[in-house]
């Protein structure tokens, strides 16, 4: 038996914000805003002082969550989104079909089976969100796939829906509800795949030694590097280094082909003279040894390991945005775009542009024609980086539970009787559901959802961390990658990020930023053609950027959109500030909060503060708790409609119609196409921290709505604006000491008017069990207990509701058996 308990606390503290005169409150609430009038119904009216009009909209601040889900599952919106932007010719799959096919065929040993899986697809979910939080169990939909069994011998093929498993879904909001609590999945910072060139100085001779990874999405690396002794070395999957040409040789090279193709390099010749391996055959059991040390090497062998190691796609992958990377930075053709392998020539030119970076030149002819710069990279760089989206992350966990299954099949394939096998016999979907509930469950990036307040929320499912599988870790992460880099500009928050270890590892996507389809974050700019600003707007990358030259969102134009000052100050590659003409530019931001994420942007001047302090105001932000009585700031930025809007705790009409009923509970529209909407209303919901989730209504009887106007305000939220705090009339003086250093004083009336009143929901749970000596018993009799402390629990022993209680009060009584003898702890557990 266990008996649950909900307790609600009221606080009050204090949270300081602008000006709180008493005859403001009792008039309409006219701030000031850097941005124009929203473009959402119903919007309260903001005096705006905005000198820049941008031209476009805050994109949708979750969608870095909700297409990234939408973008795994197939959902038909994404699906007819994604085929109107490649065209109709392309097939367009999602990231469930894209894995299936992936895996299939899995054939056995001999190859006379094979069994496949396609047509991802879901069923109706089985609980509603609310049912879920209540029972405590997951808000999935049980997936299904279509399984094709073939026996090769008889050509005979059985077809049969498989199911996989219960498949957590996302919320509207973003979140997912795991064992009846909301947890967040948040994007993961992580090196993209690809080819990357660095450079070292050698502390004896200080001369600049380099070497150069290519790193895949799945497999060994390969690296390759110059050593003191000016000889070019590889090392495979981290093992011991080699000559380089003992890698070509072993790929079937001849001494004349690497003579041919590396003859203009000193380097390369001596290399190749005193590798010591004569022919293929040599080479391939040279690398077998360096592998492999102790097993004894076979011509068949090293061949085999050489060719799953790059070139199967089984155990390499390069995945598209490695072959991006891979082709933009050497220059390879088109050719090349749909391998996810390496090839000789991929190898090749890796090795040639190595050479001739160590030998100082600046730009190589590369193998289709095409003139590429010689330089090393800055693994720093946003270009460098890609982020992980919760899509990718449960897609990746999905693989790893699919590839168990098949090695359970390849078993179930060779031990079952070919004429009796079905594709259900074959497949076994625990190792996949339980891969996918411990990536809920444990995982470092499915965290517990802040539901502090709306802002926490909404910031917390924009976090971009550096942590996690794959990731970095606290202790071994640098200085030079938790700064500030001049690529994050208008992708990441230079200013959000935490105090303490984490401090750089984790940030916050800025407020026009998106994520595009290689996971790179893009962030608007406006086109400027010959020093005139247009209203076309370009999403760019880090390194498409550093192509351009970019000017500052207060650039002046005339209403034409010609640039009336004479020098602009832009931004060039890596950041470098200049001065230039107008017509030099290419690019310009498209508004002054571009940079910042969305805490950051609710700061009013935050130009002029200290950026160490701005950092704590938009983390403090986040642990403002919702007042009983909320109030929007005075002085807004234009942030407060959007953040709230978003983020997905206010009501919002679906469609345009009049007010029938209004209460604390619910809301009637009937709508202009006859159609009766009823939108409940959440009453005083306990969120992760505690604090009261609660929504009100905004809207009275015979009230005319429009589609997309707020009609009831969330916890925190004021006429559909972010409210945290309240606007407090706040002298600087000092009062007798009293208010010495952090102290301050408090005037009564906001304890008597509640003004800053929160309410808190604590849960308590106890259990009554069968123990050795007899079954627990939850009653009001309790021994040694006077009646008055007992005051307000029922005749079953339970604290009655509407109690008010305090410290150390009895909320349930609770009597356990207990024997003549006193027991072991061993017998006690």
């Amino acid at each position: 038996m266990q008996t649950k308990l909900l307790i609600y606390q009221r606080f009050w503290w204090p949270i300081l914000r602008g000006h709180h005169p008493r005859e403001v409150l009792e008039g309409p609430i006219l701030a000031v805003s850097r941005q124009t009038k929203a473009t959402i119904p119903g919007a309260p009216e903001r005096k705006s002082f905005a000198k820049i009009q941008s031209p476009i909209e805050v994109p949708g601040l979750l969608d870095i969550q909700l297409e990234s889900f939408a973008w795994l599952i197939g959902s038909p919106e994404w699906r007819a989104r994604r085929q109107a932007e490649l065209g109709e010719d392309v097939r367009v799959t999602s990231g469930l079909e894209d894995i299936l096919e992936e895996l299939s065929p899995i054939q056995d040993y001999s190859g006379n089976m094979s069994l496949s899986l396609s047509e991802p697809r879901f069923e109706e979910m089985k609980n509603s969100i609310d049912e879920c939080k209540d029972k405590d169990i997951n808000y999935s939909a049980p997936l299904y796939v279509t399984a094709e069994f073939i026996n090769n011998e008889t050509q005979e093929i059985k077809s049969q829906t498989v199911f996989i498993g219960d498949f957590p879904m996302m919320t509207d909001k973003g979140t997912f509800i795991v064992n009846g609590t909301e947890r967040v999945v948040v994007s993961q910072l992580v090196r993209s795949p690809g080819v990357y060139f660095d450079q070292t100085i050698d502390k004896s001779t200080e001369r600049p030694l380099h070497s150069v990874k290519v790193i895949p999405s799945r497999g060994a690396w390969l690296e390759f590097d110059v050593d003191k002794r000016d000889t070019v070395g590889v090392r495979i999957d981290r093992k011991r280094r080699q000559p380089v040409t003992v890698l070509l040789k072993a790929l079937g090279w001849t001494t004349e082909q690497i003579v041919e193709r590396f003859g203009f390099s000193e380097i390369m010749m001596s290399t190749l003279e005193n590798d010591g391996v004569a022919n293929m055959d040599e080479a391939l059991l040279e690398i077998y040894r360096k592998q492999r040390p102790g097993e004894q090497p076979t011509r068949d062998l090293a061949q085999s390991l050489l060719e799953n190691s790059f070139f199967r796609p089984k155990r390499y992958d390069l995945a598209k945005v490695g072959r991006y990377k891979f082709n933009r930075k050497l220059g390879l053709g088109g050719d090349h775009d749909g391998l996810m392998t390496l090839t000789e020539e991929d190898i090749a030119t890796t090795i040639e542009y190595l050479v001739r970076l160590h030998v100082g030149e600046t730009s190589m002819t590369s193998p289709t024609g095409e003139i590429i710069p010689v330089e090393t990279d800055d693994i720093d760089h946003f270009g460098n980086r890609r982020l992980r989206t919760v899509g990718e992350l449960i897609q990746n966990q999905v693989r790893v539970g699919l590839s168990r299954m098949e090695r359970v099949v390849r078993e179930r394939m060779t031990t079952q009787d070919a004429e009796s096998i079905t594709p259900t016999s074959l497949i076994n979907v625990r190792p996949v559901s339980a891969a996918i509930r411990e990536f809920f469950g444990s995982s470092q990036l499915s965290q517990f959802m802040d539901l502090n307040n709306s802002l926490s929320g909404l910031t917390h499912k924009r976090r971009l961390s550096a942590l996690g599988p794959g990731g970095l870790s606290r202790e071994r992460a640098g200085i030079e990658v938790r700064d500030v880099h001049a690529s994050h500009y208008g992708r990441m928050c230079p200013i959000e990020t935490p105090e303490g270890p984490n401090i750089g590892l984790i940030g916050s996507l800025a407020s026009y930023a998106r994520v595009n389809s290689f996971g790179f974050i893009e962030t608007p700019y406006r086109k400027v053609v010959d020093g005139v600003v247009t209203d076309e707007v370009d999403y760019l990358t880090a390194d498409e950027e550093d192509r351009y030259v970019v000017a500052q969102a207060n650039t002046k134009f005339d209403e034409n959109g010609v640039i009336t000052e004479d020098r602009v100050t832009v931004r060039l590659k890596k950041g470098d500030i200049q001065v230039v003409d107008g017509k030099d530019i290419n690019y310009m931001d498209v508004s002054p909060r571009q940079m910042v994420s969305v805490a950051t942007a609710m700061i009013p001047f935050l130009e002029h503060d200290d950026a160490n302090r701005a950092l704590m105001g938009a983390n403090m932000q986040r642990q403002a708790v919702p007042l009983v009585r909320s109030e929007a700031p005075l002085v807004g930025t234009g942030m407060e409609l959007r953040a709230a809007y978003d983020a997905g705790d206010l009501i919002i009409s679906k469609k345009a119609g009049v007010v029938e009923t209004v209460c604390a509970d619910y809301i009637t529209i009937m709508g202009d196409d006859g159609v009766r909407d009823t939108y409940m209303l959440r009453k005083f919901e306990r969120t992760n921290q505690g604090t009261s989730y609660n929504q009100k209504p905004l809207v009275d009887e015979g009230d005319r709505v429009e589609e997309g106007q707020v009609v009831a305000d969330g916890p925190g939220t004021h006429n559909g604006e972010m409210a945290l705090g309240r606007n407090l009339l706040v002298a600087f003086m000092p009062w007798e000491g009293h208010n010495y250093e952090d102290a301050i004083i408090l005037n009564q009336r906001l304890v008597e008017e509640d003004i800053l009143t929160s309410i808190h929901i604590e849960q308590h749970e106890i259990d009554a069990r069968d123990t050795k000596l007899g079954a627990e018993e939850i009653t009001r009799e309790i021994p040694n207990v006077s009646e008055d402390v007992l005051k307000d629990l029922d005749e079953r022993g339970i604290v009655r509701i509407g109690a008010d209680v305090r410290d150390g009060d009895i909320l349930v009584g609770k009597v356990t058996p207990k024997g003549e003898t006193e027991l072991t702890p061993e017998e006690r557990l």
